[in-house]
């Protein structure tokens, strides 16, 4: 009787970036400790697998042995997963991953030593290079062209709160690859995640129980051919700038938080207690600093007989300054014609600090990890604009401001993993989580040149100002022709976020290997937002503005003590569109159950289902209470076939959802300081559903090595989307959000991965290296439905007979269009050259993004029609990343080299109409940089 075959669970999706023998294929084996690459060092023993002085095909052979070595484990800590899972499974094919067999979906893993090799700083970066995802405005991962509202960010299993007040999910480019042990990226949902599963989930393991003893030290240095040694502008603001934490200087006042409250006007004497020429006195820097990055952590392993306790600490800082100058313009006609045409130098200083200690107890085959990170990421920002063309025009015009957002994430959690028998597991975890933004004083200053005062008055100019950019003929001022002169924001956000949730697993005793589970998942998300602004204005009421001499003055004597008691400058607290602030909360229950098992010879199967209920509430000062209170039923069917030696073939359907966030929801105005753009909230916003087909074929040709091939189908229903729009012929552009009826998103990915062995070259310099070769391409193509059905409108007018607030799809948008952030094409390839017995690798990184709708294009003013969409070229990206190892004093050390945008690509996001004519909402060029890290490990 033949022997009867078992199957493996999973396909390995598109793991871009495998290290060598960091997914290294073996026979079962006994369970083995967690291995995590905590130094980089420790990424190169781990990843030279090979015994020096053999050949590459030597070691193919000593690895195809039954007394293989373990594979390098890649340490994964979600829910539902279980490492030793392939363990009961034989599968026909052995170069087929066991971190394939250890989970039932469509996954790909990136370990240490997979996101050393891209040499990018965080997670974000990485992640770019996985196929089907790509970044979109400052670090949230798009999925298949799917926005970051149908992507959840999970940190060790349990979810994240964001402290951007735009999103829910979590930028992921405040986390350092230096605190993350590996990155899954799971595109096919399974029922024991959050029925929140558009896109795909990121689980985020941190590094917990080191293999040894360890301290490690690095630092790293570079330059933007676009930013260092170049113009720049900055302010001062406090003593702490430097290290991104407010020393007092921008402590809000009382009076402040107290505005709402009063009467609406706050007295010149309280409006000089403001910090003013710290924070209004915008400064020219001629030679911006070089961008630096350090790094200092460590761990200790204790053996107490068979158990294990170990800890490890991380901290971590940067200091990075990015200039753009960037033409940005705007239309409010059908053909394209400039209303505005400012030409912006924008200077961002970003200062990020991070610290995480993990503690792991391993006790037989289970394990207890308590981890604690904080990160704390700000962004220091000076920006002055010019421009001649703007609405109703009277001569050079220039606007100054000065921000500051201050971004802080905490989070805490406990991380249980028992395996009580042989065939019951349980896993239990809970968490906390704070995330904070503070962005106090957001000052704004408007001024005309004019060559005559502005009581007639001729004024001179002998001689010009030296710049290269706009030079005034006469003299700034601020005048009642620009309302407000000048303008300050004071905005708080704070959320809280409790979760907790338990898995239970049970392996039945049947013939065929068969598996049921079952948990509960509760998460309680509170938040709160405020945002004041205040308008500068004389004692003879809104929209005047100080007379001569006192308005040719800079702004921080503008706002002196002598201009603020002989004008009498008051501050009139103003809330444009909406509310000042608002509450808000999620609160879901959900539970689950799933079973897994083997239909028949070659073919497993996992269906499950999920029970998910929530309760959703914006509640906006002084307005009606938005309240979303839904329950869904959310199913999911996995099936694996695998029919070949090292093939597979898998299918997958599910359905999920997506909720609007709660910024889409709350009628709160909010400028990002990426996009430069303000967004406002639509509290007729509704969920939207998902049913997702995914099917894919999966080659594991040999060790770490693979071709797969898979195409996708997902169909939304009431998908929400940004749309542009204009208050009127005056106000900027703004983003609102609507539901559309209906939008489809279909599309294929290929992935190859091959190495060579380069020993036939006769040199002992090639004799233990190999040339990489990985490649990935996705095609995603989507459609909008744009009917006569009733959606919510951004400008919460009533059209076409709909309810209030409603307008009919195809009076605004166009049917057919693709979605927002979603991207034809999307290319990744690596080409490299590896030592298998050393740390030497040098790695050519290729990244292509096609076009992609970011906004919707805003209606015309005459209510009839709507503007071409804002579209994106990303274009292409070349990068170069070099490591070397060498050991010295006693210590292992690693040099690495980075060279990034070789090619000069500019960021181009804009309109084109159907004369031609071109809009450019925001471009600039974006500089080369180039790296130099030097790290050591003892």
């Amino acid at each position: 009787m033949s022997k009867r075959r078992a199957y493996g669970t999973l396909l390995l999706l598109t793991s871009t970036l495998v290290a060598p023998a960091a997914l290294a294929q073996t026979a079962p084996a006994p369970a083995a400790p967690p291995r995590p690459a905590a130094t980089p060092q420790a990424e190169a023993d781990q990843t030279n697998a090979a015994t020096p002085g053999t050949t590459a095909q030597e070691q193919t052979t000593q690895q195809a042995t039954p007394q293989a070595a373990p594979e390098a484990g890649v340490e994964v800590s979600s829910p539902g997963y279980d490492a030793a899972a392939g363990e009961d499974i034989v599968v026909v094919g052995r170069n087929i991953p066991n971190t394939v067999r250890a989970t039932a979906q469509i996954v790909s893993v990136l370990s240490s030593a997979d996101i050393a090799r891209t040499g990018e700083g965080d997670i974000a970066g990485a992640l770019t290079r996985v196929t089907g995802l790509s970044v979109v405005g400052g670090g949230f991962v798009y999925v298949r062209g799917l926005g970051d509202r149908y992507s959840s960010s999970l940190l060790n299993g349990s979810p994240l709160p964001s402290p951007e007040p735009l999103r829910r999910s979590v930028p992921l480019d405040i986390f350092p690859t230096a605190i993350v042990g590996s990155a899954l990226v799971q595109k096919t949902y399974s029922v024991n995640y959050p029925g929140e599963f558009g896109g795909g989930v990121i689980n985020l393991t941190t590094k917990a129980i080191p293999e040894k003893n360890f301290l490690s030290i690095g630092g790293s240095i570079s330059a933007d051919t676009v930013t260092t040694s170049e113009l720049g502008y900055t302010y001062y603001g406090g003593d702490a700038d430097w290290i991104g934490f407010d020393d007092g200087a921008r402590k809000v006042p009382a009076f402040i938080k107290n505005a709402p409250g009063g009467t609406g006007i706050i007295p010149t004497d309280q409006v000089a207690q403001l910090t003013n020429a710290n924070t209004t006195l915008l400064q020219r820097n001629n030679q911006l600093p070089a961008n630096w990055s350090g790094e200092l952590s460590g761990g200790s392993v204790f053996d107490f007989g068979s158990d294990r306790l170990g800890i490890i600490a991380s901290l971590s800082a940067s200091n990075t300054f990015r200039t753009r100058s960037s033409t940005q313009q705007d239309s409010v006609s059908t053909d394209g014609t400039l209303r505005n045409d400012f030409q912006t130098l924008l200077t961002d200083n970003r200062i990020v600090t991070n610290a995480l200690i993990g503690l792991g107890y391993e006790f037989g085959p289970n394990t207890i990890r308590s981890t604690t990170v904080y990160i704390h990421d700000t962004l220091k920002q000076a920006r002055g604009s010019s421009a001649t063309v703007y609405n109703n025009s009277s001569g050079l015009r220039f606007q100054q401001n000065t921000n500051w957002f201050e971004r802080q994430l905490f989070e805490s959690q406990l991380v249980g993993e028992f395996k009580l028998t042989d065939a019951l597991k349980f896993d239990a975890r809970g968490a906390y989580a704070n995330s904070k933004r503070n962005a106090p004083y957001e000052r704004q200053f408007d001024y005309l040149c004019s060559a005559t005062t502005t009581t007639g008055l001729p004024i001179s100019v002998e001689a010009p100002n030296g710049s290269d950019g706009a030079q005034c003929n006469g003299a700034y001022q601020v005048t009642q022709r620009f309302t407000p002169f000048a303008s300050i924001i004071f905005s708080e956000l704070n959320e809280d976020l409790y979760t907790g949730q338990g898995d239970l697993s049970y392996k039945l005793d049947t013939e065929r290997p068969m598996t049921l589970s079952t948990g509960y998942f509760y998460s309680d998300t509170k938040r709160n937002s405020t945002r004041l602004q205040f308008n500068y204005q004389t004692a003879a009421g809104g929209g005047t503005a100080p007379g001569y001499p006192y308005n040719l003055l800079r702004p921080d004597y503008l706002l002196g003590i002598d201009s603020l008691n002989a004008n009498q400058i008051q501050l009139q607290f103003s809330t444009p569109l909406g509310a000042y602030a608002y509450d808000a909360s999620l609160r879901i229950h959900a539970g689950y159950v799933q079973a897994e098992a083997e239909a028949t010879d070659g073919v497993r199967a996992t269906i499950g289902v999920r029970y998910e209920t929530a309760e959703e509430r914006v509640t906006p000062i002084g307005t009606t209470t938005t309240r979303l209170k839904n329950d869904y039923f959310l199913p999911a069917a996995t099936l694996t076939y695998n029919f070949a030696n090292n093939m597979q073939l898998r299918a997958s359907a599910s359905k999920t959802i997506s909720r609007p966030q709660f910024r889409e929801l709350a009628p709160q105005q909010f400028r990002d300081p990426e996009s430069d753009r303000l967004f406002f909230g639509n509290p007729l916003l509704k969920d939207s559903e998902l049913y997702n087909l995914e099917g894919r074929y999966e080659w594991f040709f040999a060790r770490d090595q693979r071709f797969t091939l898979g195409g996708f189908y997902k169909e939304i229903k009431n998908p929400v989307e940004q749309v542009g729009f204009y208050t009127g012929a005056d106000d900027r552009l703004q983003t609102g959000f609507t539901n559309l009826p209906e939008a489809t998103l279909y599309g294929a990915e290929v992935e190859l991965q091959k190495y060579f062995d380069l020993d036939f070259l006769n040199s002992d310099f090639f004799a233990t290296r190999r040339a990489l070769f990985i490649a990935n391409y996705t095609y995603s193509k989507s459609s909008i439905t744009a009917d006569n059905s009733c959606v919510p409108n951004v400008l919460n007018q009533t059209l076409g007979g709909c309810q209030a607030g409603f307008g009919p799809a195809s009076l605004q948008f166009r049917d057919g269009a693709s979605l927002t952030g979603q991207s034809d094409h999307l290319v990744n390839v690596q080409v490299g050259l590896e030592d298998t017995a050393s740390l030497s690798a040098i790695t050519l990184l290729f990244n292509y993004a096609s076009n992609r709708v970011t906004n919707r294009g805003p209606s015309n003013l005459s209510g009839v029609g709507f503007q071409p969409d804002i579209i994106e070229k990303p274009g292409i990206r070349l990068d170069l990343v070099a490591r070397q190892g060498f050991e010295l004093v006693g210590g292992k050390w690693e040099l690495k080299a980075e060279a990034r945008n070789l090619t000069g690509t500019r960021f181009q996001e804009g309109q084109t109409f159907d004369n031609g004519a071109q809009v450019f909402i925001n471009r600039y060029n974006l500089g080369r940089v180039f790296t130099l890290g030097l790290s050591t490990t003892f």
